[in-house]
Formats: structure tokens, sequence, C-alpha cells
């Protein structure tokens, strides 16, 4: 059995990403950091449906604990699905702080670039050892980072920028191993980043619905099925790309 690593899957894209993989018999290693309740329902909803999953803490923000963490992805491989490698990463695990840029803080900046780009950078560095030759990494990134320029964004954009540049230097490093990376760029969807911004402002949901081609709001499960078949031998001849998920946001 094929396993992957979701990052950040106890809600969201995220969970909806691991259970669409699970779906396609992959067994899955998801994360979590404060969400252990919401990491335990993803686990329980792949296990209903007949696959297998497992639930490690993970602080994308702490470098440091990579190597730790890196040990209990072995232990669990070994455990669970006896190998010693795992196929498919998915740097999913993300942050999000609005601010305009006169009042953006420096602390605001590095949160945002140690769980946004330091974070995924590192740690798939720290898993590579575990990471079978022919495997595929998908790294989610952002419309704010191509396509959408919104005040309040600019670290955030930038971050995801540069997630998108990295993307492609991976998809070059690891090609030799028959590596594929490749990015997802959702639009707006409803998640709980911004601490639950569409449940506090539900106000701008039909503005952003009008401005997408596809006329609503995009949904977990709409970047979790794009995210699954990036994965999928069906697009073994696909790296380097990043890919709009939005619904034709801003046509």
């Amino acid at each position: 059995m094929k396993v992957a690593i979701v990052t950040g899957a106890s809600s969201g894209i995220g969970q909806s990403a691991a259970i669409q993989i699970a779906r396609r018999g992959i067994g899955v290693i998801l994360t979590y950091q404060g969400n252990r309740s919401g990491a335990l329902d993803t686990v329980a909803a792949i296990e209903k449906e007949g696959g297998t999953a497992v639930a490690l803490p993970l602080d994308l923000g702490r470098s440091e604990t990579f190597p730790a963490f890196r040990d209990a992805v072995s232990g669990a491989l070994r455990e669970h699905w006896q190998r010693d490698t795992f196929d498919h990463l998915v740097n999913n695990a993300g942050a999000s702080r609005i601010a305009p840029f006169e009042e953006t803080t420096e602390d605001t900046f590095d949160t945002l670039m140690r769980v946004l780009l330091k974070g995924p950078y590192f740690l798939t560095q720290a898993l590579l050892p575990l990471l079978a030759d022919g495997g595929a990494i998908v790294n989610i990134t952002s419309g704010a980072a191509t396509t959408v320029t919104e005040p309040g964004y600019s670290v955030y954009g930038a971050m995801k920028g540069g997630l998108v540049v990295l993307t492609r230097y991976l998809a070059k490093e690891l090609s030799g191993r028959g590596i594929r990376v490749n990015s997802v760029a959702p639009g707006a969807t409803r998640t709980r980043l911004a601490d639950n911004a569409f449940e506090r402002y539900p106000e701008v949901i039909p503005g952003l619905a009008a401005r997408t081609a596809l006329g609503r709001l995009g949904e977990p499960d709409d970047v979790g099925a794009a995210i699954a078949a990036l994965l999928s031998s069906d697009m073994a001849w696909v790296t380097a790309q990043d890919i709009e998920v939005s619904g034709g946001y801003n046509l």
C-alpha cells in the first residue's frame, strides 16, 4: 500500500485531501497542531470507509522538532504499513493574519514566514530520506501569490509566492529520483483560516461568489479532490506546475 503524509489535516482542505487520498487506497499519516479532536475525526472518517490512517502532532513553525517528527513517521510506517518509506507529501498546514502593509509587524512577518515557507522547506528536507523514488509532493500555495492582490495579505501572498518558486526548484532538483513536485493554489475557500473569517463575516461571501466564474465560494472538497488527483499516476507527466483551483476567480 502506498502512503501519503498530509500536514494540517484536522480540518478544511487538509482534512478533505486526506480523506480523498485514502479513498484511492492510500494510507495516510496526517498531522495536527492544536486541533487533536479534528485530526481524530479525520482518522475516523478514513477508517469508516475502510482506509488506514494515523494522526501525529506537528508544529510547522518549529523546525527544530522536525527530526523527532521524522522519527515518529518512521515508527508509524513500520507499525501500520510495515514500510520504511512513504510515497506522497502534501505540504498543506498553514496560517493567515490579515493586516495592512503599514500595520504589519515583524512578529507577524516572522510567524508567517516560519509556517508558510521555512516550515515546508525544512520539513520536506527532513522527510526526504524517507520519500520513495517515484513519489510526489504537492505544496498548497494561494491565488494571493499570483492572480489576486487584496489589501492585508502582503506577507501571506509573499510567502506563498516563495512556495510557488520553491515548487519549481524542488521539481528540478528531485527529478533525478523521479519525484514530481507541483502546487495547488486555492481561490476563496470556506476553511478555518484567518480565525474562521467566513463564519465571522458572512457578508463578504456574495461578493466573492460574484467575482467567481462558477458563481460560488470554494469548498474544501473542491481543492482536496485536485490534490488527490495530482498525486495519482494519471498525472505522472505533470511536474513544476502551480495549478489554480478557484472556480475561475477574477475572470
